[in-house]
């Protein structure tokens, strides 16, 4: 699936100085998220490199944490990303 600014990431916590967290749910996995500019209003947003996305997959419910590498016009670029409870022991 495409991003659509209708559903954008939710700015979870504003730092004074450092890095933001934002929170993003989607039908999108991961893999789609850290595709390059998948934020394509990012900068408008305000999100700001060093900042992390935690994004949820609504289909299966996976989490994983990403942080912005690089944000421009044209979007946001994150990182690979770290799975978040993957296992159920």
């Amino acid at each position: 699936m495409a991003y659509a600014t209708t559903n954008p990431p939710a700015l979870h916590s504003q730092a004074v100085s450092g890095a933001s967290e934002w929170v993003y749910e989607s039908a999108d996995n991961a893999a789609s998220v850290r595709a390059a500019n998948y934020f394509t209003n990012a900068q408008d947003l305000g999100m700001k490199v060093g900042d992390t996305v935690r994004v949820r997959d609504t289909d299966d419910n996976a989490v994983t944490i990403h942080t912005v590498l690089t944000v421009a016009s044209s979007g946001a670029d994150l990182t690979d990303g770290l799975a978040v409870g993957t296992t159920n022991t």
